[in-house]
């Protein structure tokens, strides 16, 4: 599971990724000084994990981290091959969340590609670019099935159905679901499948970044970009003032927040809405070697948590003792808790609760 960076040319996407990562990669004032994407791994905030480890004893701490792609800035046109064209698109319909980045700051020495900053606009240029990629996906799906429509092909004719649906609403420049939204309704619901096929770029769950810089009229433009998105959430962030940050150590950024009257939060809230956008969940593994915190899809099996720690656990999987991370920090004893039997054992059928501390049973 991966989010994915996107916006316009000098919209600061790797000042933000570089702030994320610490991945240093290439930030300029000219359009595709990102071209390849940058791909790094960012650590999931965990509050839990420092208590979990006292009570087990854990020499080390270990965070759950979600991919974070910077893909290269889009352009009017992109979907006609302008700019970087398919190649960006492609890199796109290859994540699993959009992040947005959309300029909000005002800086002589960075280029606009429309010479004037407004925040609106660049919104709906890249998102008409990304109607129009899936009008092209939809249209080249119709052909492949439109003989066999007419023929009385039952499957057919219910993926046309669905197919004219979208492009109607798309050519209306309506998203007909909430992005990352169960279809539970009309044509949709009919082959759900089909819509994991398609993946659709207007479709995707999406997070738009206001990325503010230190001018005071900076904010009028978040608080205008706010007021205009209608589905998807919008946060604020002072990209380049987090990239400095992250040069700093964490009493340093602490006594800057505080000095500069900015959020204590940082970037935590954007990389935790991230990782509920995606769907995850966190569980633990912890021994007295290391207190460990797991990324995973929420409703997963136990059998799908083994495998990610290690696939000799998921092949050999016998059983899982299971304990909620709350019921272990109110007792403060693994061996309290099992003593009041708070710990249960599960099948590999079980599905992994948020927060769930695991020790699976395995058979070498």
């Amino acid at each position: 599971m991966q989010a994915g960076i996107i916006g316009l040319p000098n919209a600061g996407k790797s000042t933000i990724f570089n702030a994320l990562t610490t991945a240093h990669a290439a930030v300029a004032n000219y359009p595709f000084c990102t071209i390849e994407p940058n791909t790094g791994f960012v650590s999931v905030p965990d509050e839990n994990l420092v208590p979990l480890s006292k009570i087990y004893g854990s020499e080390k701490i270990t965070n759950a981290s979600i991919r974070v792609v910077d893909v290269a800035g889009l352009v009017e046109g992109a979907s006609r091959g302008e700019g970087l064209g398919n190649k960006f698109l492609g890199h796109i319909r290859e994540v699993d969340v959009i992040v947005h980045v959309v300029r909000c700051f005002h800086d002589e020495n960075v280029s606009h590609s429309a010479d004037v900053i407004d925040p609106v606009n660049d919104v709906g240029i890249v998102n008409t670019e990304l109607i129009l990629a899936d009008l092209e996906v939809l249209h080249k799906k119709r052909e492949k099935y439109h003989s066999a429509a007419r023929t009385g092909d039952l499957h057919a004719r219910n993926v046309v159905e669905v197919l004219d649906f979208l492009t109607g609403e798309l050519n209306e420049g309506r998203i007909p679901f909430l992005p990352g939204a169960e279809i539970t309704s009309g044509p949709g619901k009919k082959d759900p499948q089909l819509f994991k096929e398609l993946n659709l770029l207007s479709l995707k769950p999406v997070l738009y970044i206001s990325n503010l810089g230190e001018a005071s009229d900076d904010l009028l433009l978040y608080e205008k970009l706010k007021e205009n998105i209608k589905e998807g959430e919008v946060l604020k962030i002072y990209g380049k003032i987090e990239n400095e940050l992250a040069e700093l150590n964490e009493e340093e950024r602490d006594a800057y927040r505080k000095e500069m009257g900015l959020p204590p939060a940082g970037l935590n809230d954007f990389i935790l809405r991230c990782y509920r956008l995606l769907n995850l969940i966190t569980f633990y593994t912890i021994n007295e070697n290391e207190a460990r915190a797991w990324s995973i899809e929420k409703d997963s099996r136990v059998i799908e948590a083994a495998g990610k720690i290690h696939t000799d656990m998921q092949k050999g999987f016998i059983k899982t003792e299971v304990i909620n991370c709350a019921e272990i920090l109110a007792t403060g004893s693994i061996h309290r808790a099992r003593e009041e039997g708070k710990l249960r054992i599960e099948g590999r059928d079980y599905r992994v609760k948020d927060r769930d501390v695991i020790q699976i049973k395995f058979a070498v």
